[in-house]
């Protein structure tokens, strides 16, 4: 490894062509290379919604978007002149080195190539195989069959072998003021007062294969509001017709902000609420990055992911095809979150709170129309008021 060459690198590039919760994922290896050298300037590569994540980390100095022809999540394009002035580009910038993200089951040599030919000296990043000259320092890839690790902990291993130590290995992510004062009236737009008991809840995925079932979160939303919670649902625009199909289920109102907010403006809204209850996807990210506690409705498609240094509960069914990273469940049946009551979703919840002390109930056993009483003074309502 050349740990001397690394430690003079002035202007580093991180490759992460993901979305935005991997992003987020890897803030804290991003954060250890930018303090590393008092003078040194971290630029990120990523994706249109990896990008969106980026602007949101104070230690990333600047962010390149490219759509890599590579990654799953990108549309098929006829030619390579986009790839070839990425290329230019990039080499006009005389980075000193790069470091390539991925996770353990993407092969980082078609980013490597491309950094080579953007004449990067310096190119670290796990591998499979022997890179050969594509890589000047690399790590190989002991997962799954050696080892599993957290996400954010194979990144922080990663530049660990070029003698990068994280300070602190908490999530980044700066949720803009403007945002937060957006979002308070916003809350009072939809008609939530201060002093209302209120929580999110995402029930989106871009993976099917990630996602609870709509009746399911019909039934966790409604025994809440029975409870004298004010449910808040949020998701893309594109996840508005869900989110109805969720709420015409219920026999309790509910409010939706799909498609309303900015990811800043998730943030803030997730900053404030007490809890978000969630399939495994962004949003439990952004989630811990800002300090709020999750119930994690988590598929079985992979143990990397989980909820990063917050409190938080795992709710899943066990099941023998678990670990599959697929997209789309391969046996058809969902049970690994099917298979979750939504009585035990709530009572997930409720434990969550009290333990964190974001509420105090009175009691979790009791009757259904029973509200939890607020511990914290703005807990319950909206922040900053």
């Amino acid at each position: 490894m050349n740990r001397e060459r690394w430690a003079e690198a002035r202007n580093v590039l991180c490759v992460r062509l993901d979305s935005l919760g991997d992003v987020l994922l890897t803030t804290p290896a991003m954060a250890a290379l930018k303090h590393a050298r008092a003078d040194r300037r971290i630029t990120l590569l990523t994706s249109a919604s990896g990008a969106e994540a980026a602007r949101l980390v104070p230690e990333i100095d600047e962010v390149i978007v490219y759509e890599a022809p590579w990654m799953k999540a990108t549309s098929n394009r006829d030619a390579s002149a986009a790839d070839h002035q990425m290329i230019r580009r990039l080499a006009c910038r005389q980075f000193d080195a790069a470091a390539i993200f991925t996770v353990y089951s993407q092969n980082p040599l078609p980013a490597a190539l491309f950094c080579y030919l953007a004449d990067i000296p310096l190119r670290l990043a796990h591998c499979r195989e022997n890179p050969y000259q594509l890589l000047t320092d690399w790590v190989r890839e002991p997962e799954p069959q050696d080892l599993v690790r957290h996400e954010v902990q194979r990144h922080l291993d990663l530049v660990a072998s070029v003698g990068v130590e994280p300070a602190d290995d908490r999530l980044r992510l700066r949720v803009p003021p403007m945002a937060q004062r957006r979002v308070r009236r916003l809350l009072r737009t939809i008609g939530l007062a201060p002093s209302d008991c209120w929580l999110v809840i995402h029930p989106g995925s871009t993976a099917a294969s990630r996602r609870y079932p709509p009746e399911q979160f019909a039934k966790v939303a409604e025994k809440l509001a029975k409870r004298g919670w004010e449910v808040i649902f949020t998701g893309s625009e594109a996840e508005s017709k869900l989110i109805a199909a969720i709420q015409a289920q219920m026999f309790m109102p509910s409010r939706s902000l799909a498609g309303r907010l900015t990811l800043g403006e998730l943030a803030a809204l997730v900053e404030a609420s007490p809890v978000l209850i969630s399939n495994n996807t962004g949003p439990v990210h952004v989630a811990a990055a800002v300090g709020t506690p999750v119930v994690d409705l988590y598929a079985l498609t992979n143990p990397q992911h989980t909820p990063w240094r917050v409190p938080h509960r795992l709710l899943f069914h066990d099941v023998p095809c678990k670990y599959c990273y697929k997209s789309v469940c391969p046996e058809g049946h969902h049970h690994c979150l099917r298979r979750v009551e939504p009585q035990a979703v709530v009572q997930a919840t409720l434990e969550l709170l009290q333990e964190t002390g974001r509420h105090e109930r009175r009691d979790i056993t009791g009757p259904e129309n029973q509200c939890i009483s607020p511990r914290v003074p703005f807990a319950c309502g909206l922040r900053g008021q």
